[in-house]
């Protein structure tokens, strides 16, 4: 049986219901995160160095496992220090494309101060499929994943 379809809201609150942390919390945050509708593939990438490195996900497989800073739309993230919201990834120079079936794309940084300690990644099918609102709202479960990291 297919798991129930959950708001933005309901999933960010869902994944920090638990007494979870560190890796555990990460992947029971992207378990939440991939019952909203149109977020097709979520991930957690880990900042190492100058790299960085895929963590928990759920979605197809990515051969993206280490992404350096600067490239793509997570390592653009990191070299310019705030989120992303693409729209359109067909229309960017510097994409990695995981799956030819993405559009958008929404990168939500994950910080300790000012500290990046990594990033939530989600791929929508759709064109324009992220918003300004989950980008508050992935911040708010950024946050809950830096305090619990």
């Amino acid at each position: 049986m297919a798991a129930q379809a959950l708001t933005l809201d309901a999933a960010v609150s869902q994944a920090g219901s638990l007494s979870l942390t560190g890796r555990e919390l990460r992947r029971h945050a992207m378990e939440c995160l991939a019952r909203v509708p149109g977020y097709d593939w979520c991930g957690v990438y880990r900042l190492e160095g100058g790299t960085l490195v895929l963590d928990e996900y759920v979605g197809a497989p990515t051969e993206h496992d280490r992404i350096e800073i600067g490239v793509g739309v997570c390592g653009t993230a990191v070299a310019e220090g705030k989120n992303q919201v693409v729209a359109d990834v067909r229309n960017l120079e510097n994409y990695l494309s995981c799956s030819v079936q993405t559009r958008s794309e929404i990168v939500v940084l994950v910080r300790r101060g000012d500290e990046i300690l990594g990033q939530i990644d989600i791929d929508g099918h759709e064109v324009g499929r992220f918003t300004g609102v989950d980008e508050a709202r992935l911040e708010r479960l950024a946050g809950l994943l830096a305090s619990n990291w």
